[in-house]
């Protein structure tokens, strides 16, 4: 069943920031310091997330990713930092938390190869979200010479994971900011199956140059994506959020021409969207968003 840009389920997968809050803030107020790229999870009468915290490009990039717990799903303490050098990493970018059935968790993250435009994706596991450790991890997604992978979504759903991951081409080093989404499948989330790309960017628009995705949901046959989309290699790091949908999870389309969400500030940027379901009902979102000072900011809304 096709779906519309009208239909509610699209609806609460867009951000409306003027009726959002922060829930972390960047460690400065300086363009650059960011903080965001969050991936969420409902567990046990919390919300947990992982985030990206980062530097200018210099100064650190992404340093690090931050494990924390949140009542309320808005105000957060730090339970585990993990920095980039302890995963042999020039930088991280957006990690992915998984709770699993046995009340262990894992920690996907995308780690930036020194010296190389390569990115792969490494797991850590734990019996608890602040026990993470990176001495004890595995390769997962290791890209190869002419791709690197990294921003994994996962969903587990039966007895299949699902994921989507953010693929860039190395041959050329000034087209390495190119971006396709691909889909893969697994049987226990460690050894993956590739099925090809499921979304790619449309020319001549608004994602042209990447189609990042960030969310996905399953609503009976259909398939509803968030992604994240530029149209240059300048708005790099400035992505716009839009949606996309499809009857097959290894193929889905972009629903408007136009960005669904962006932040009136700097280039736009307003990324990395993700969704949790909440065990009341309801749900929230988390999203990075471009502040007036440059910085970018995690911010939540409850729908």
């Amino acid at each position: 069943m096709l779906i519309g840009d009208n239909d509610p389920r699209v609806h609460a997968m867009v951000p409306d920031p003027g009726h959002s809050v922060v829930a972390v803030a960047p460690e400065r107020a300086e363009a650059g310091y960011w903080a965001g790229a969050a991936s969420a999870v409902a567990a046990g009468g919390h919300v947990y997330l992982a985030y990206r915290l980062r530097r200018p490009i210099g100064l650190g990039r992404g340093h690090a990713v931050a494990l924390a717990r949140s009542a309320d799903g808005v105000r957060f303490e730090t339970l585990l930092t993990i920095s980039s050098h302890e995963m042999d990493a020039d930088s991280l970018e957006r990690p992915a938390l998984v709770a699993l059935p046995d009340g262990r968790w894992r920690l996907y993250l995308s780690c930036a190869t020194p010296g190389t435009k390569h990115w792969r994706v490494e797991v850590l596991e734990a019996d608890d979200p602040a026990r993470f450790d990176p001495r004890w991890r595995r390769v997962v997604l290791p890209g190869d010479p002419k791709t690197g992978v990294k921003d994994p979504v996962i969903v587990r759903r039966g007895d299949v994971w699902h994921l989507w991951a953010s693929c860039h081409p190395l041959a050329d080093p000034e087209q390495a900011d190119r971006m396709v989404s691909d889909y893969a499948t697994s049987a226990d989330g460690l050894d993956w199956t590739w099925h090809g790309t499921a979304l790619s960017g449309v020319p001549g628009t608004w994602d042209s140059r990447g189609a990042r995705i960030t969310a996905v949901t399953f609503a009976g046959d259909a398939v509803i994506a968030s992604y994240d989309g530029r149209a240059s290699a300048g708005e790099n790091y400035e992505e716009r959020t839009g949606v996309a949908t499809g009857t097959d999870p290894a193929a889905l389309v972009p629903l408007a021409p136009l960005p669904a969400a962006v932040s009136p500030y700097g280039g736009g940027g307003l990324r990395y969207l993700d969704v949790v379901e909440l065990p009341r009902g309801g749900r929230r979102l988390y999203y990075e968003y471009t502040r007036a000072d440059g910085a970018h900011e995690l911010r939540t809304e409850l729908r």
